[in-house]
């Protein structure tokens, strides 16, 4: 495809602008070949009309697409030319605030003038091993590789830092030293690395001076060569130095300073040890205040000069030579303040007792008359005779001038010289990385000696960097098969040869110096009769003849030649040289002596910068008569020298090349100065860079790249199995010309622009798919609506036509309802009033008849009541008259009552403010309530008897009447009889009325008691209700008062809560804080421990001398000098010869321990205050347990007392054993010597037998008692039996032997007794064992069945709570589990059982032997009736089962032994994988019990320090395995658990059975070795962490970012010639399954192991951490990361982590919180950021993420596709706004290398030692169970 097909309409181009130097501007329609104009429109929507180049037609050059702004690697673009370079930086430095860039193999650097929080150790650690192109651009990346290829290609390395002053050089060689530091470490205990960081302070005040561009200027180059031995560790460094600028010694611009280093001398000349250097302020001395800026904003001098003394000290710089050194730096400032008058024009002198000179004088050590007089005149030397000639005042200046700069040029190099000696390496240097900081390319206003010179070190330079460029691109392409052509590009040869060639300016410029008349001007013209028009790169000016132009590689420059020959001859008086050699001060001859004996090109230099200093590549030894020829070498000759020298050491390295850019000239922050930019981008070589790549293919793709990237190209059928075919038969299609690319043997080579072609034949199909894909999505959705409305119009039709017929349906039911009512209505209304009428009718007439009836009832009844009404009015009279005056009474009371009363209510309201008076009116309150209540109680009671008495009075009325009636009864009836007793009837009739009046009076009486009691009852009623409300007033305020107190209450209480808990929390963090930094002191110590260990061995190796013979020594051997023992207090006495022994380093390892100790100490103490509260609560029911565990103590002590009978029954039968064994001797010895004479009463077997027979007698008598003992324990039938049959009468057997003299009957007497006693023991043994035997075999029966029982349940239980797949898995590994221990248990009784075999075979032998000679023997010599008589009985007595107590016992010869097969031999895969888990904890512990047991502590302390030793050795041995670490961590914590649970203390006796509280140790207490067992675990978890970060480490970055899990979601960008790794999954490449399979695999591992479920929970939190933090710390170095679509990625990779937890029941273990910043940052790179809105989402989102991380990220952030948004710096900057407040670290990385701190809670076990058995396969058949 032709470039002029790209110019279509909507393309950007960049044109020309005189400001910005490029802009930007979009093509407004297609470009046709031909057209002289292109129609632009700029960015701020200007039209422009650009014109062509008639004579080129160069079109403007083509902007790269979005997607590739801000890439890494310049070589990455598709369009690769200056303005696209240029922009490409802009954005990465203005936007993002990425100071580095890739532009192929150059690091492009640009100075930010801001501190960075980009260089800190954490950062070091994160690029430490990466590729170079895996990572960001930094400088740490191009150090890394540089390291990389030195250990991986055996070569040496340079690192090239060049660019101009204040663009930043300086700094980044001294941060790449800084990573070799880090990163390599020393070989030696010197810190060499620390003295080559040290220098640079050094250097830096005496070599670095402010300018008007930099504050720290480095005013000279320097090449260091870092030295590194076979294991790549620094072993030492070198220096050399180029071009010190000397005249800025004696002379400074304005706004500039002298070197750092006077005016550090000046700040601290207060200080004591600087008075007799008579110094003062920098304005007083000339050679200090010329520049009158002698401050520099925010640099403290006095302070730097601190730090420079510090680093003269670290460097081996004695105070006496620091102080020598700034005795002679105060006399050049002294000597600058020397004046000179003259006498004539050719004359001058010095005034007399100058000051300034005499000074200079003191401190130098010479004469003052000398020295005055030297500098006024000059020795001139001829071939006859010597003059002495006064110079003129102008000459005596500049020949003091010309001192000072030689006095400081030489102490410069004295300086270097003992730097150097500093960093000289001891040992043999392998290798060698040297960073070369050098002055770019400079060009001023006036450019002179000094510029020549740089910038012809440049062109050098430029020329080797050319040639290296080239020679990789040819690398390349070989390497990838393609057809080689010979791209052009710029050779700066011809420019070299103008200046070092035969005839050269330099040559000319020597030729010039050698002519006694010589000067500039001649100089200048035989220049222009060599060069002018012969040479095209040599011009000469218009105006003027002083002066001459070379065109550089990067611009044209013109010097002026004026001071060319005088800084080129740098001539010193020789004069003034020899007084100061003369000088009584011891320093500075050293420094002309130097000067004589090493060739210093910088010795004579009145300006300029001075060249190398030393040359230790090609050093050269000096003829006699050399040195003064040498001398007088000029300062271009010895620098083309020098620099020949520096590039033969650059050409014999791989170079790696740092360009520092300087943005803007003001030192702004992050401020970007286009011209400047472009200027020195042309000056440093990077665009030649650019255009050597873009001359040949400079976008490079692996198939798979691209087939993954252009899939969308292709058509299905297209796509084939071959990706490399499949891309080919792609690429002819889209690209016609095959020229535009070519197929290498990897990769696809396409020239500039064709990827840029490619992406936008992508970008138009995926913008067509897209259109499409909307098209049909609208469409669908307009359908849908359509659809959607015209079901809604169907639906609103029938709903509304069924709403009209319901309407006329209602109307009509209305109508025919309404008539029905009517009619009804009207019936009703004419019914009502009918019925009104009559109604009122009779209404009328029965009110009219009742009013008449009821007049004549009222006038009867008015009559009646007058009268009544009279009597009541006159007693209610009288009553009015009394009642009024009783008011007038009570009213009086009142007032005074109140009167009172107010004032004792005064009183009561100032005490009724308190609680305590509310309380006490409360109470008396209801005192007087409860007397009211009984006061109304009475009144009732009084109530009630009136109403008894009112009763009472109706009874008698009632009475009465009935009698009175039954009177008038009588009288009717006998009214007949009684008519003539009529007055008697009337008598009877006033009686009645009388009674009647009486009745009416009583009833009066009972109405004025009842309204009385009416009245009281209300009144009482009242008082009791205002008493109520009183009552409750109180209440309610009481309550009130209760609800105040309550609430201040619970506000206390729950403040206090809030308090406790905080403080809690903040002892918890303490307390973690505690334990971290004590594990941390733990691993450090371990560390020291090791190097002394490896010193040690290192040590021993270097003194042994190797003989021919090879001596094989024990592997198991534990030396107690090279490995940490613990000693308990018992027995510092007996071990001080041992620690007098030692060396001194073991004696600071146990000044360690004690600092180790008291750190445990102080921890422990902390945890027993964590759980002193939890303790207190559980004492109750501690106390409970305590009288029941006494109670079960007892059976124990018996247990005991049984034990130790059996041991001494165990002990008895050794003795009799001995016995056994002296009497077959004895038989031996008769038997086989049968002469007579031997066995003769006199001879020496015979007396022999007697005293063993004696013996043997007095043995049996004084062990009777305890063979008693014994046969009453073995003794199982019910009858005694009496000791006569059973043993021989030892008295009996002695006056028998002493009574026979016949030798037969001796013998006869002996062989009996010895067959009696031997056949009891086998049937005494035979019994036991037996009987031991079935025990067992029940006991290990039931013991199997019941743990048999235990695990299926616990298994039963495991399993329904797994998944079926997981079951099934379970169910499988329980079973093959069982089937092994099955088969070792077989195995071992198999063993047992042909062990027995062979030991009963061998015993019937031996009993059928002697059973023979027995009878033989009984048969001659034994009668019968004897034989009958023998006591058979005894012989059948059986023996009680051995019951074992838990313990094993062994010999302490063979502790040795078992710590070889049970430590250091053992595997964990193979042997140790079939035990049960922590066997070997279990065995150590069962050996530690019987040593307690037996009360040995030499025993015990020899066999833990072993046991402690053994592991640290087996695990310095093989710590780089997981399973050994994991197996042995598993066991150090188990016997750590055994020691806790059977140490004999409550707390640790909770959930122990009573029989395992038998097994506790009982004489020693061990919680100090329980503390060294802790911090051994402690050590060995972080040694297991550190081998599962070192298996994980690879496998991060690869399986959680970098591989494509779910693919085709993120899309593969161009890279450039750093190819980062493909995220493509290769056949070794590590995917997230790798990731979970060594997840399971660790996890498997630990449940193998046994190890505590707790923590195992803590090392996968620990994993999973590590993962985190390196994902992170990967994802915020690398911007092709940060991107929506591996947000994606992240979240699906950390889900299927997560459901791996849920798996394995491990989501309560805090694994998933250590998560949680990866999973912000995912969310962070896919939510909307865009608004305000999105800001404080993403700031309450992301609180586990610092600002810094959520800053970076969001800069990082880079679209894959054109379809996605960049986020706008402002979005950024309201990000930053909102977290301003937030206090969160500043550091931009996770510490990856953080470990959380362990804790090993206390797991009990339960299984019982007594039942554990010793597989035969570890081979401690010498040990055996008690």
């Amino acid at each position: 495809m032709a470039a002029s097909e790209l110019y279509t309409k909507y393309a950007r181009v960049w044109i020309p602008d005189p400001e910005e130097v490029w802009k930007s501007a979009e093509l407004l329609k297609d470009y046709k070949p031909g057209d002289k104009v292109l129609q632009l429109r700029l960015e701020e929507g200007k039209d422009l009309e650009y014109s062509l180049d008639p004579k080129t037609k160069e079109l403007p050059p083509l902007r790269n697409p979005d997607i590739l702004v801000g890439e890494n690697d310049l070589t990455a673009l598709s369009y690769l030319h200056e303005p696209a370079v240029l922009h490409n930086l802009k954005v990465r430095f203005i936007d993002s605030k990425l100071i580095y860039t890739y532009c192929g193999i150059v690091l492009v650097a640009i100075n930010p003038y801001e501190q960075l929080p980009i260089y800190g150790e954490d950062i070091i650690n994160a690029y430490s091993g990466q590729n170079m192109g895996d990572m960001d651009p930094h400088i740490f990346a191009v150090a890394e590789e540089a390291y990389k290829q030195m250990a991986r290609d055996e070569r040496n390395q340079s690192i090239i830092v060049s660019g101009e002053s204040g663009a930043g050089k300086t700094v980044s060689a001294k941060y790449a030293m800084r990573y070799f530091a880090t990163v390599s470490g020393s070989a030696s205990e010197a810190n060499v690395e620390e003295k080559v960081l040290a220098s640079n302070p050094i250097m830096e005040s005496i070599g670095n001076a402010k300018t008007t561009r930099n504050d720290n200027s480095s005013r000279f180059g320097k090449y260091i060569e870092i030295g590194f031995d076979k294991r790549y560790r620094i072993i030492g460094a070198n220096m050399r130095t180029y071009l010190l600028e000397k005249s800025r010694v004696v002379f400074q611009a304005e706004e500039e300073r002298n070197y750092h280093i006077f005016y550090q001398l000046c700040a601290s000349a207060a200080l004591p040890e600087f008075k007799t250097l008579r110094l003062g302020n920098a304005n007083y001395f000339h050679y200090t205040k010329q520049g009158g800026s002698p401050v520099i904003d925010g640099v403290d001098d006095a302070k730097e000069m601190v730090n420079t003394r510090q680093a003269c000290t670290l460097l081996g710089i004695s105070d006496s030579y620091q102080m020598g050194i700034f005795r002679i730096l105060a006399g050049i400032l002294h000597l600058g303040n020397v004046e000179f008058a003259s006498r004539d024009s050719d004359s001058c002198t010095v005034p007399p007792k100058h000051e300034p000179l005499t000074i200079f004088c003191d401190l130098m050590g010479v004469e003052y008359e000398e020295m005055a007089h030297w500098l006024c005149h000059r020795k001139l030397a001829t071939a006859t005779e010597t003059y002495i000639k006064p110079i003129s005042k102008l000459h005596a200046i500049n020949a003091r001038d010309a001192l000072a700069k030689h006095i400081y040029a030489n102490l410069f190099n004295w300086i270097v010289d003992h730097v150097n000696k500093a960093l000289h390496a001891t040992v043999k240097q392998h290798s060698f990385i040297g960073v070369l900081d050098i002055y770019g390319f400079e060009t001023f206003e006036i450019n002179s000696f000094e510029q020549f010179c740089i910038n012809y070190a440049n062109e050098k330079l430029q020329q080797q960097f050319n040639m290296h460029v080239f020679k990789l691109e040819q690398e390349e392409y070989m390497k990838e098969q393609i057809p080689w052509t010979l791209i052009d590009f710029y050779d700066n040869q011809p420019c070299i040869n103008l200046i070092e060639a035969k005839m050269g300016v330099l040559d000319l410029l020597d030729e010039e110096c050698k002519m006694p008349k010589g000067s500039d001007d001649s100089w200048a013209q035989k220049l222009y009769n060599t060069h002018l028009n012969k040479c095209a790169l040599f011009e000469k000016p218009r105006m003027s003849n002083k002066a001459f132009i070379i065109k550089h590689f990067a611009d044209k420059v013109e010097y002026q030649c004026e001071g060319f020959l005088e800084k080129n001859k740098d001539t010193v008086y020789e004069e003034q040289i020899r007084v100061l050699k003369s000088s009584k001060f011891k320093l500075l001859p050293e420094l002309f002596q130097d000067e004589e004996k090493v060739l210093s090109p910088t010795s004579a230099a009145p300006s300029g910068r001075v060249p190398l200093t030393r040359m230790p590549v090609k050093p050269a030894k000096a003829r006699p008569g050399q040195a003064s020829k040498e001398h007088k070498k000029t300062v271009g000759h010895q620098f083309r020298n020098s620099l020949h020298l520096l590039m033969e050491t650059l050409n014999a390295t791989t170079p790696h090349y740092v360009r520092c850019i300087k943005p803007n000239d003001f030192k702004f922050p992050f401020t970007f100065d286009e011209k400047r930019a472009v200027q020195q981008l042309r000056a440093c070589g990077v665009l030649e860079t650019i255009r050597i790549s873009a001359a040949g293919f400079p976008s490079r793709w692996t198939y798979q790249e691209f087939f993954s990237r252009y899939r969308v190209l292709m058509k299905q059928r297209d796509v084939l199995g071959d990706r490399k075919q499949t891309c080919k038969n792609v690429l002819e299609k889209l690209i016609q010309d095959k020229d535009k690319y070519q197929f290498g043997k990897t990769k696809i080579f396409f020239r500039a622009g064709q990827v840029a072609y490619l992406e936008k034949i992508r970008a138009d199909k995926l913008r067509a798919a897209c259109i499409r894909i909307q098209k049909t999505i609208r469409g669908w959705l307009m359908r849908k609506k359509y659809m959607r409305m015209r079901k809604a119009a169907i639906t609103i039709q029938r709903h509304v036509r069924g709403y009209q017929a319901r309407c006329y349906a209602k109307f009509l039911r209305r109508t025919r309802a309404a008539i029905t009512i009517q009619k009804f209505q009207r019936m009703y209304v004419v019914r009502k009033r009918y019925q009104c009428m009559r109604d009122a009718t009779i209404a009328l007439q029965a009110l009219l008849r009742g009013y008449m009836v009821r007049n004549k009832y009222q006038m009867m009844l008015r009559e009646h009541k007058s009268v009544v009404i009279q009597k009541h009015v006159r007693g209610w009279l009288a009553r009015r008259r009394y009642g009024r005056t009783l008011r007038a009474i009570v009213y009086l009371q009142c007032c005074y009552r109140r009167m009172m009363a107010k004032r004792e209510l005064k009183k009561l309201k100032i005490e009724a403010r308190s609680v305590e008076r509310y309380k006490k009116l409360h109470i008396g309150l209801e005192n007087k309530i409860m007397q009211l209540q009984r006061k109304i109680d009475e009144q009732n009671k009084e109530y009630k008897s009136l109403l008894e008495k009112m009763t009472t009075l109706e009874v008698t009325y009632t009475t009465e009447t009935e009698k009175l009636r039954g009177d008038v009864e009588r009288l009717r009836l006998s009214e007949e009889e009684a008519r003539s007793a009529t007055s008697r009837v009337l008598s009877l009739q006033e009686e009645i009325a009388k009674l009647r009046t009486e009745l009416h009076h009583t009833q009066a009486e009972k109405k004025s008691i009842e309204e009385r009691a009416d009245k009281y009852k209300h009144e009482t009623e009242q008082l009791v209700s205002e008493l109520k409300e009183q009552n409750s007033l109180l209440k309610t305020e009481k309550e009130e008062l209760n609800r105040r107190i309550h609430d201040q209450a619970r506000e206390i209480t729950e403040s206090m809560e809030k308090k406790l808990v905080e403080e809690t929390k903040q002892l918890e963090l303490d307390l973690n804080d505690e334990r971290l930094r004590y594990q941390n002191l733990l691993n450090e110590f371990s560390r020291l421990e090791e190097r002394y260990d490896d010193l040690k061995d290192e040590m021993n190796l270097m003194v042994s001398i190797p003989k021919p013979g090879h001596k094989r020594t024990d592997s198991t051997h534990s030396s107690n000098e090279s490995e940490y023992t613990f000693s308990s207090e018992i027995t510092e006495a007996e071990d001080l010869p041992l620690r007098m022994e030692q060396e001194p380093s073991e004696k600071k390892a146990a000044l360690d321990m004690s600092l180790f100790l008291k750190l445990q100490k102080r921890v422990s103490e902390l945890e027993q205050e964590k759980q002193s509260l939890q303790d207190e609560l559980d004492r109750k029911e501690e106390q409970a347990l305590r009288a029941k565990a006494k109670e079960e103590e007892r059976p124990p002590i018996r247990g005991a007392e049984l034990e130790y009978e059996s041991l001494k029954r165990q002990e008895l039968e050794s003795e009799n054993k001995k016995l056994k064994n002296e009497l077959n001797e004895l038989q031996k010895a008769l038997t086989e010597t049968r002469a007579p004479e031997v066995t003769a009463p006199g001879a020496p077997a015979y007396r022999v037998l007697l005293d063993q027979l004696t013996s043997v007698s007095e043995e049996l008598e004084v062990r009777k008692e305890e063979v008693l003992i014994l046969r009453s324990q073995l003794v199982s039938q019910k009858e005694a039996i009496q000791p006569k049959h059973t043993m021989t009468d030892a008295t009996i057997l002695l006056e028998d032997v002493q009574k026979m003299k016949d030798k037969g009957e001796i013998a006869q007497a002996y062989i009996g007794l010895k067959e009696t006693n031997r056949l009891l023991e086998s049937q005494l043994q035979s019994q036991r064992k037996s009987h031991e035997n079935e025990l067992e075999s029940l006991r290990g029966e039931i013991q199997s069945l019941k743990e048999e029982n235990n695990r299926q349940q616990q298994l039963l239980a495991q399993n329904l709570q797994l998944p079926p797949e997981a079951r099934i898995e379970a169910s499988l590994q329980h079973e093959i589990t069982r089937l092994t221990n099955e088969n070792l248990d077989l195995m071992e009784q198999l063993e047992k059982q042909d062990k027995t075999v062979r030991k009963l075979k061998k015993q019937l032998k031996v009993f059928a032997k002697k059973i023979g000679e027995l009878e033989v023997g009984q048969m001659e010599n034994i009668s019968p009736g004897q034989i009958i008589d023998e006591p058979i009985r005894p012989v059948n007595i059986p023996r009680k089962e051995k019951d074992f107590q838990g313990m094993l016992e062994y010999k302490k010869e063979d502790e040795q032994k078992l710590v070889k097969n049970l430590i250091l031999e053992l595997k964990p895969r193979g042997v140790a994988v079939n035990l049960i888990p922590g066997l070997p904890a279990y065995i150590l512990f069962m050996c530690v019990r019987h040593a307690d047991y037996l009360n040995d502590d030499q025993k015990v302390r020899s066999l833990l320090t072993s046991t402690i030793n053994g592991i640290k050795k087996v695990l310095k041995k093989r710590g780089d395995d997981f399973e050994t670490v994991s197996f042995w961590l598993s066991n150090t914590c188990r016997f750590l658990h055994c020691l806790k649970q059977y140490s004999g203390e409550e707390g640790f006796m909770k959930h122990n059975t009573p029989r395992q509280n038998e097994h506790c140790l009982t004489n020693f207490d061990l919680a100090e070795y329980r503390q060294v067992l802790s911090d051994l675990a402690i050590q060995i978890y972080q040694q297991l962490v550190r081998v599962l970060e070192n298996i994980l480490q690879p496998m991060i970055v690869s399986g959680m970012l970098e591989h494509e899990t779910i693919q085709g979601v993120s899309g593969v960008k161009p890279t450039g010639l750093r190819k980062r790794t493909s995220s493509i999954a290769d056949e070794g490449t590590y995917t997230l399954d790798s990731i979970i399979r060594q997840l399971n695999s660790f996890h498997s591992v630990m449940c193998q192991h046994g190890m505590d479920p707790e923590l195992i929970k803590q090392v996968v939190k620990q994993m999973f951490y590590i993962i985190g933090a390196v994902t992170l710390n990967n994802l915020l170095l690398r911007k092709d990361m940060c991107s929506w679509s591996k947000g994606m990625q992240i979240r699906y990779n950390v889900s299927q982590l997560e459901e791996w937890l849920r798996d394995k029941n491990l989501m309560n273990s805090g694994a998933k919180e250590t998560l949680e910043p990866l999973i912000q940052a995912a969310q962070l790179l896919q939510v909307k950021k865009k608004t305000d809105e999105d800001a404080e989402a993403i700031c309450s989102m992301c609180n586990a993420l610092t600002t810094a991380q959520i800053v970076k990220v969001l800069n990082l952030y880079t679209p894959v596709n054109e379809f996605e948004e960049r986020v706008l710096v402002s979005f950024i900057r309201t990000i930053q706004v909102r977290l301003r407040d937030r206090k969160d670290s500043p550091q931009l990385l996770m510490d990856a290398k953080h470990i959380f701190p362990v804790t090993f809670p206390f797991n009990p076990s339960s299984l019982a030692l007594e039942t554990i058995q010793i597989p035969a396969s570890l081979g401690l058949g010498f040990i055996s169970r008690v």
